[in-house]
């Protein structure tokens, strides 16, 4: 495996998980907006 490859590879792992986390947190935080506009918990 290239050098160049491998560097590829590791630097990839950061960005999917930074990609993920977004999506989770925006869905996070438009569910606790709709659940402030209902008038309840989000638990």
């Amino acid at each position: 495996m290239s050098v160049f490859m491998l560097t590829l590879y590791v630097l990839i792992w950061p960005v999917i998980v930074a990609g993920t986390l977004f999506v989770i947190a925006k869905a996070f935080f438009k569910e606790l907006r709709q659940a402030k506009r209902e008038g309840r918990t989000i638990i």
